[in-house]
Parts: C-alpha cells; sequence; structure tokens
C-alpha cells in the first residue's frame, strides 16, 4: 500500500512537473516592430535577418535564394524562401522578384479588399492584405513598377502580431533595393491625365 501511494506521489509530482515545463516553454509574443532601417545581418544578400525573425518567430531560419539585380534591363530576378530548421522544415516566407509586372494584379487585389501600398518606390502601386479566416497568420504583400513586380507571402505568421503591417513594413525594407531605379515607371502610374 505504502508503495503503491509512493509511485502515485511519483506520478504526480511528474505529471506537475511536466505540465509546468511545457507552460514555461510558451514564449510571449514578441511584438517589437519590424525596423525601419535595413541593418547587418542580411539573408539573401538584401533581406534584413531581424525582420524575418520577427515576422515569422523563427530564429536562425533555414534560407534558400538569391537575387541578381543585373539582369532583364535592370529590373533584377531572383527569390529568397525561408524555411523552419526543425520538424519538416516547413516554409514560412518566400519573397519573389520577377521581369514582369502587371498592374492589374495589384488593381484585382485592390478590388478584392485588400489595402493600398502607400507609395515606397517611385512610379511604383501595390497592395497588401492579412489571409480574412486569420489561417497560418498569412498576409501578402505585392509591389509592381514598370517590368519589375515583388512580392512578400508571410506562409506562417507570428499569431498576435499584426502580420499585415509586417509584410509592409518589411517591403518598405526591401522594396528600395530589389527594385532599382534602373526600372521603368509602371506606365499607369506615370501617365498625365490630359488637360494637365
Amino acid at each position: 500500500m505504502r508503495s503503491s501511494r509512493l509511485a502515485m506521489t511519483v506520478a504526480l509530482a511528474c505529471t506537475l512537473a511536466i505540465s509546468t515545463g511545457c507552460q514555461s516553454e510558451e514564449r510571449p509574443v514578441d511584438r517589437t516592430p519590424l525596423p525601419t532601417v535595413a541593418a547587418l545581418p542580411y539573408i539573401c544578400d538584401h533581406i534584413p535577418l531581424r525582420a524575418v525573425e520577427l515576422m515569422t518567430g523563427v530564429r536562425n531560419p533555414l534560407v534558400r535564394g538569391y537575387f541578381d539585380l543585373s539582369i532583364a534591363e535592370g529590373v533584377g530576378a531572383g527569390s529568397c524562401v525561408v524555411y523552419q530548421r526543425d520538424g519538416e522544415r516547413l516554409k514560412v516566407l518566400l519573397i519573389d522578384l520577377t521581369p514582369g509586372g502587371y498592374p492589374g494584379e495589384v488593381q484585382d487585389a485592390l478590388d478584392g479588399g485588400a489595402l493600398p501600398l502607400p507609395e515606397i518606390v517611385p512610379g511604383a502601386i501595390g497592395s497588401y492584405f492579412g489571409r480574412a479566416s486569420g489561417e497560418n497568420n498569412a498576409a501578402f504583400g505585392l509591389l509592381v513598377r514598370g517590368k519589375a513586380e515583388l512580392s512578400v507571402q508571410l506562409e506562417y505568421g507570428v499569431k498576435g502580431r499584426d502580420n499585415a503591417a509586417d509584410v509592409l513594413a518589411l517591403m518598405k525594407l526591401i522594396a528600395p533595393k530589389l527594385i532599382t531605379s534602373a526600372s521603368a515607371p509602371s506606365p499607369s502610374a506615370s501617365a498625365t491625365p490630359k488637360g494637365k
């Protein structure tokens, strides 16, 4: 009887230790705003690591990709993919630069309820939004200038952060570098209305 009571006490103590341990492993949400100035260290040579860690919650992420800003008539192309290191190496963030911007994509997103990006790069138009269902705390941004298109796709954001605001802040940090001054302004953005 005494050994059975001792076994139950040990089992209860272990259960409490495990549940307390699990509770202490939960980290509070880091709501620190993304930096307003890009600073070292960078991933993929152009993306500030600190901003990526804040918006994804992944420290020391696994990163694949690069950008070549000397191709496609000065527009550039490339991508940067960020994964979690542990578990199934889940893709959490994709940043994509393509030489094929279509202002109609931005307008479609705006018509669908996305918010307009402020003017980050002269002559560019853009949109951003958080997934309405809140699924995976995902958020997306798109910026088009001439023949250049830059997208930020946050597939898994941090619960408790403003994920759409994080996408906007990252776009402000990286667009001036990635959408270069060599890219032509968007024809619709630079057209002068008749009579002016």
